[in-house]
């Protein structure tokens, strides 16, 4: 600028001037704002996405722990612990972010969240800290201290993640301020003098990294299951030889194999021959979990061959198994013989079928007993098993030169699996309109169940994000879940949990807890 005196037309341009860079400044910090606000809006729906992920893992865990409570019982514990602790925490973190938004005539507009009065006023008084100060502090490192508690020592590198998540500084809680080097108490450093939206952002962050380390931790607990699955505990030895059955002074040319004990690996398709005559699917054999279920008649007596081929998916692509085993059949039995017809366990709470019959002598001859057990006609049986973990059945008779002959077998009791509920047949997480989710039917199902019970639901309860939980007698939406759900926002995760479902004919039975739907609205 030249020197000298500056005519009224500088003044004029110089103030100008200074208006224009006050301009700027102010679009600047608008931006910013807004900046906050849209990162805000992304972590909140981020979260809600990560709420329904994680609700489906964890009924997927609480799935397996009813089915094999051995296996995955302590690892349900620990889950359900991890999510207590995470949702009181969480909701927590919601009830603050409510009351900074409170006064607030558009939650959305973030470019008037500029002020930092409210949390200044909340938790800070002078250089001391407010109750509600310190108990933000204290609920913070209670969730990270509890939940690197929960986690077994296997899980290291989780529990790291979660010191580093939840970190308050140093020992004392100082943390250094970079522009003088100062160190300063961590709550002022990250809450005190910052602009509302951005704090709102601060805490919608912390439930996101709750969110982070739930997902953390059920997929470590189901991981470190896995780790177990393939240890050398779970294998066992079994004998591989040319035949079954050998006759007196022969060679046994058998050898031990030792083989993994999964029946989680099912073929894709098979291949197979009876002594040359193709075996034909659902007539011959059924493909199921672990291999292949045989249909097939022992046949005349003697040696019988069974060749062919399984095939396995095995990384996208196609495994062959080749299978070339005999077994023998003799006239004469010396052992009944007893087989479920649907499965190799019986289930409380239903009608099980079963064949019990002794080769060589006529089934009218044949005695079985067991607790539950009752015949039908013939070689049919019913069992009805009460209460125990196991029931044996004892079948016996004479054969035709006198010799009296009878076998005991035990039989695992298993409860009905957890059913799962479902929204127009669809189970876990399920995107649908919002109309659609009105007029649909809630219902319960046991997916892979050999046996087809009716299920009934008399009741649910429905729960749309930020608002109470409603209770619904009946299987459809009440007008109260109607009328929660037209203010439910596109996007959003509707829960249906607590669903109480019942078998139409046995209602004394008490089914296990069923699995919940989250909807996701798509309008």
């Amino acid at each position: 600028m030249a020197s000298g005196k500056a005519t009224p037309r500088q003044k004029m341009i110089n103030l100008m001037y200074l208006i224009f860079i006050a301009m700027l400044a102010l679009n600047m910090s608008k931006e910013v704002l807004a900046a906050f606000g849209l990162m805000n809006a992304k972590l909140e729906t981020s979260n809600e996405k990560a709420e329904a992920n994680n609700l489906a893992y964890f009924g997927g865990l609480e799935t397996k722990a009813s089915e094999d409570a051995i296996k995955y019982g302590p690892l349900f514990e620990k889950a359900k612990e991890v999510q207590k602790l995470s949702l009181e925490y969480y909701e927590y973190l919601e009830e603050l972010k409510k009351g900074m938004l409170a006064d607030q005539e558009d939650p959305n507009n973030y470019v008037v969240m500029d002020k930092s009065d409210y949390l200044d006023n909340l938790f800070f008084q002078g250089d001391k800290l407010k109750p509600e100060g310190e108990e933000f502090l204290s609920r913070l490192t209670n969730y990270r201290d509890k939940i690197s508690t929960v986690l077994p020592e296997n899980m290291s590198e989780i529990k790291g993640a979660v010191q580093t998540r939840f970190e308050t500084g140093d020992k004392d809680g100082k943390v250094t301020r970079l522009r003088d080097k100062v160190k300063v108490d961590w709550i002022n450093y990250h809450f005190e003098g910052y602009p509302l939206v951005a704090s709102l952002t601060k805490v919608t962050q912390l439930q996101a990294d709750v969110m982070s380390t739930e997902q953390e931790v059920l997929k470590g607990l189901l991981e470190g299951n896995l780790t177990e699955a393939v240890s050398l505990k779970n294998f066992a030895t079994s004998l591989d030889a040319s035949k079954t059955a050998f006759y007196t002074g022969e060679k046994y040319d058998g050898k031990i194999i030792v083989s993994k004990t999964d029946n989680t690996a099912k073929p894709e398709r098979a291949e197979l021959t009876l002594d040359g005559r193709k075996l034909a699917e659902d007539k011959d054999y059924i493909l199921e979990e672990g291999g292949v279920k045989l249909l097939i008649s022992a046949g005349a007596a003697g040696d019988h061959t069974i060749k062919g081929t399984l095939f396995f998916q095995q990384d996208g692509e196609e495994v062959p198994v080749d299978v070339n085993s005999t077994f023998a059949t003799i006239t004469k039995p010396n052992a009944a013989v007893i087989s479920a017809d649907k499965m190799n366990v019986v289930y409380r709470g239903v009608a099980n079928p079963m064949t019990i019959s002794i080769p060589g002598i006529p089934n009218n001859k044949v005695r079985a007993s067991a607790p539950g057990l009752s015949k039908r006609s013939g070689s049919n049986y019913v069992m009805n098993p009460g209460t125990g973990r196991t029931v044996t059945i004892t079948a016996s008779g004479t054969l035709p030169d006198g010799k009296p002959i009878s076998t005991k077998s035990e039989f695992r009791i298993k409860d009905i699996p957890r059913p799962s509920g479902t929204v127009r047949g669809e189970a876990g997480s399920v995107k649908m309109p919002r109309r659609n989710l009105e007029i649909s039917t809630v219902s319960a199902m046991l997916e892979d169940f050999d046996f087809d019970l009716n299920l009934a639901v008399g009741g649910f309860k429905f729960k749309v994000p930020g608002q109470p939980t409603i209770v619904v007698n009946g299987n459809k939406l009440n007008a109260q879940a109607k009328s929660a759900l037209k203010r439910a926002r596109r996007g959003e995760a509707v829960q249906i949990f607590d669903i109480n479902a019942y078998i139409t004919n046995n209602r004394s039975y008490k089914l296990k807890k069923v699995s919940p739907v989250v909807v996701e609205l798509t309008n």
